[in-house]
């Protein structure tokens, strides 16, 4: 059969099959690349080879990562200092829709997991406003912040596969460099849309939020002065941030054994700076956490392998590039793949295998290639998507507002870095 015609086939059944039976993504994505293989013209024994070929391959390139983003994760709730980390934000910002964006985005980088961000966040934020419209706004808002940092800063899982495939040498904190002011004002703009500090918004300019350290206590009040910051609960973070400079100027890394030493080096810090108890708790329920994370990704690698493996990337990019420019192709694969299986991750260890090799990556500068990919997965996330449910159960809204106030900003950060990636390729590289 057409690799085109099978890839097709194989995505409207992972989504048909998502959507149905809501099941895990490893056993979709692992059927899915059964049947690919299959339907491409490979025998059974080569697409079992591929899949475990690709599994093999995702794993060894995410499984420290997402571990110790897992680990520091639980340890830092075990501690109750994330609390104290939002608290730090409060006191220096004090709009709420801004700190739920903030938060969002901020944690969701060391923290590898941006649903992992939003599900610590989900409680903290529900102190800072009463009013259920308004919470609301505050967990929309965060999830959307999350999702942006996820899906442009390097290092998370999604900017990692795309990174490693394109960038050609890069240096990591070039491309930072660029994709980090990029999000910052796609995050803006999210804010903006939500209207914060109008008439209508959550709360107004002159209200202040108090300096302390419990998240419970009410937004009224004007403080004088901050508290000061608790350093402990940030540590991680910072001995991670020290690390990456050590990683590349000192001991002269490559790329993935920078990441992978950087996360390790957060993670120990973690682990020594915890008392017993929760040491013990964060590595059993971090790695039972990341254990989920790294095998829904690992059936992303099998089902990308056995797609490359069929030849697919020759036959159907180059029909793709003879109907369409070819700066929509890894926009539009990205964006399709995302609407089949709906996770980021999968998206863009999808599309870099897919994309490797062929006439794209030659053709596009690696920013703006990237910068397409990460477009192309943030335009559909609606029913297959993971996020999307979980933030409908946590907020309590119909589908309908979820669409609106979920779905459609991350549309607009989607189109909004495609426009940013086509002018960069016509008029900056």
């Amino acid at each position: 059969m057409d690799p085109l015609i099978a890839f097709a086939i194989t995505l409207a059944l992972i989504t048909l099959i998502s959507i149905r039976y809501r099941i895990s993504p490893f056993f979709t994505l692992i059927g899915g690349s059964i049947l690919f293989g299959l339907l491409a013209g490979l025998s059974l024994d080569a697409t079992l080879s591929g899949i475990t070929a690709g599994v093999g391959k995702v794993f060894s390139a995410f499984g420290i990562i997402i571990l110790c983003g897992a680990v520091i994760a639980r340890l830092l709730q075990e501690q109750h200092q994330i609390e104290e980390i939002v608290t730090d934000i409060r006191q220096r910002i004090h709009n709420p829709p801004v700190i739920a964006g903030v938060t969002g985005y901020v944690l969701a980088v060391p923290i590898t997991c941006c649903i992992t961000a939003y599900i610590m966040l989900n409680p903290i934020l529900d102190s800072l406003e009463k009013d259920p419209k308004k919470r609301n706004m505050l967990l929309y808002l965060s999830a959307i912040g999350a999702i942006i940092s996820y899906a442009l800063v390097y290092p998370t899982p999604v900017v990692i596969p795309l990174f490693d495939a394109f960038s050609g040498g890069m240096n990591p904190l070039v491309f930072d460099a660029i994709t980090i002011p990029l999000s910052l004002v796609a995050l803006a703009g999210i804010l903006f849309f939500f209207r914060w500090g109008s008439a209508e918004g959550i709360v107004t300019d002159k209200t202040r939020i108090p300096a302390v350290a419990d998240p419970s206590t009410p937004i009224t009040g004007v403080v004088s002065s901050p508290a000061p910051v608790h350093w402990r609960a940030w540590v991680p973070f910072i001995a991670i941030a020290v690390s990456v400079p050590v990683s590349l100027f000192i001991l002269q890394l490559s790329h993935m054994s920078m990441i992978n030493f950087i996360m390790l080096v957060g993670a120990v810090t973690a682990l020594v700076l915890s008392p017993q108890a929760a040491r013990s708790s964060g590595l059993t329920q971090g790695a039972k956490h990341a254990g989920i994370i790294i095998f829904d990704i690992c059936g992303a690698g099998a089902l990308g392998f056995v797609i490359v493996k069929s030849g697919f990337a020759q036959a159907a990019l180059g029909q793709l590039t003879l109907i369409i420019p070819i700066i929509f192709v890894p926009f539009l694969l990205a964006a399709l793949i995302e609407t089949a299986q709906g996770s980021r991750v999968v998206t863009a260890v999808i599309t870099a295998e897919v994309l490797a090799g062929s006439s794209v990556v030659g053709a596009i500068h690696p920013i703006p290639l990237i910068l397409l990919i990460s477009a192309g997965s943030c335009v559909i996330s609606y029913v297959t998507d993971p996020f999307f449910w979980l933030v409908q159960r946590t907020t309590g809204d119909d589908i309908g507002t979820v669409v609106r106030n979920y779905t459609l900003p991350v549309a607009l950060v989607g189109l909004f870095l495609f426009i940013v990636a086509t002018v960069m390729e016509f008029f900056v590289f």
